[in-house]
């Protein structure tokens, strides 16, 4: 059976619960104002695609294909991207809500996540090493055996992370945000 190619469209303003996408190949495409939430957009390939404003909460992404993929002003609520197709899994988040997405065992080096929340996002065992979390709030987030070498937090907050299960070599902290290293001490801070 041959797959839908799509190369080049813009999409607008779509409610995918209510017309949902051809499971294909969707290459340099964008999204704009789409309404993914409770949809099923299990073994679609996106490449080089950009969603702009568009909702994913609670979609399922089983073996779904994110390569180089921007995503701007999203809410992806209760994402498991852990579900993805990792292969060639490139993403990088603007301005986003991601709370309550995991990104369980995923290789996510060098991804940026810009002005975004990221509320008990769960980052165990995934590889961010080189990531930046540029105005990131990370409260909640789940940090453990995870790769956080030559990562940058420094302008991210309420972040918790124990240098003894995660892999910190090189990574960037602000001086406000060493705490979120110590919490574990349970010991008072004074400025």
């Amino acid at each position: 059976m041959n797959r839908a190619f799509t190369e080049g469209m813009e999409f607008n303003n779509m409610i995918i619960v209510d017309k949902p996408l051809i499971r294909g190949d969707y290459e340099n495409c964008s999204f704009k104002n789409c309404d993914f939430s409770n949809s099923d957009l299990s073994e679609i390939v996106f490449a080089e695609c950009q969603f702009i404003g568009c909702n994913f909460s609670l979609a399922r992404l089983a073996q779904t294909s994110f390569r180089d993929v921007k995503f701007v002003s999203c809410k992806l609520l209760g994402i498991h991207f852990d579900d993805c197709n990792s292969l060639l899994f490139i993403v990088d988040f603007d301005n986003c809500v991601l709370n309550l997405s995991s990104f369980y065992k995923l290789k996510l080096k060098k991804t940026s996540f810009r002005n975004s929340s990221l509320n008990e996002v769960d980052f165990t065992e995934t590889d961010l090493g080189s990531s930046i979390f540029d105005n990131c709030d990370l409260s909640g987030a789940m940090f453990d055996h995870t790769n956080l070498e030559k990562t940058d937090f420094r302008t991210s907050n309420n972040y918790s992370i124990d240098p003894e299960l995660n892999r910190i070599k090189k990574a960037r902290f602000s001086l406000p945000g060493i705490t979120g290293l110590l919490d574990k001490y349970d010991i008072e801070i004074e400025k």
